[in-house]
């Protein structure tokens, strides 16, 4: 089984890992040597602030990003936080994708 198959945005098999410890939720590309991340800060407790997603230019542009995104946003609703969102690709996944639920989550 080719591993980059299982990256393309399609696919139900991508694993997202949750990283509390160090804030962060990423996905191991290619084994574990490549990784796409999404960091996170607390800025008060019970807000945080999605701070940055980045995924390294060779898997870029098959919904990687998408999958840290709705992990992140999944993240806030269920634990009932309050969300900043300074990085410029979740403010995107979330006009894209308007579940009524993201919104009263989201500092506006």
């Amino acid at each position: 089984m080719a591993q980059a198959d299982v990256f393309e945005a399609s696919s139900s098999q991508v694993q997202v890992e949750h990283d509390r410890k160090r804030r962060q939720f990423v996905i191991r590309l290619n084994g574990s040597h490549d990784r796409a991340v999404l960091l996170y800060e607390y800025v008060g407790k019970k807000t945080v602030d999605l701070q940055h997603t980045e995924v390294p230019d060779a898997y870029r542009g098959r919904g990687i990003a998408k999958h840290l995104a709705k992990a992140a946003m999944d993240f806030v609703v269920e634990e009932d936080l309050k969300a900043h969102l300074t990085c410029w690709y979740i403010q995107k996944y979330v006009k894209e994708n308007p579940q009524p639920q993201y919104f009263e989550h989201i500092y506006q």
